[in-house]
């Protein structure tokens, strides 16, 4: 599935270009919920994963690169969650991203190819922030 961007970060990008508010510092978190990223969602709408291990992954301005051009896209390096104990079976079905003091969520992007299940110690799902302006 295609990365969404929900109504309120495209109100909050603008925001930002405008200098009427100030930009964050951003969260990477993965989602656990049979969930179907919409342009309605909020960060509520997502239930995080909570697998022995998992640590949401902070990512700040200096994590991104920005790649100007015909579309214009940002990336930061791939970021890595690890199992650290076997445990009942968990799916991951994607990842969101949040604004690290407001919460707010920024995108979201469902696993085309998932769930993936996390079950035994050291199962893992590298996720490579990425978002294209088109």
């Amino acid at each position: 599935m295609a990365l969404v961007l929900p109504d309120a970060a495209e109100d909050l990008i603008l925001q930002n270009f405008f200098n009427k508010t100030a930009p964050q510092n951003q969260t990477l978190k993965l989602f656990k919920s049979n969930t179907t990223p919409g342009e309605g969602d909020i960060a509520a709408t997502y239930t995080e994963a909570d697998f022995t291990g998992y640590v949401a992954i902070s990512l700040t301005g200096a994590s991104w690169t920005i790649t100007p051009g015909a579309p214009t896209a940002a990336a930061a390096a791939q970021q890595t969650f690890s199992s650290s104990a076997d445990q009942a079976a968990q799916s991951v079905y994607g990842y969101y991203i949040v604004q690290a003091v407001s919460g707010l969520l920024m995108f979201a992007e469902r696993f085309t190819d998932g769930p993936y299940t996390i079950a035994n110690n050291g199962d893992q799902i590298k996720i490579t922030p990425q978002f294209t302006m088109a």
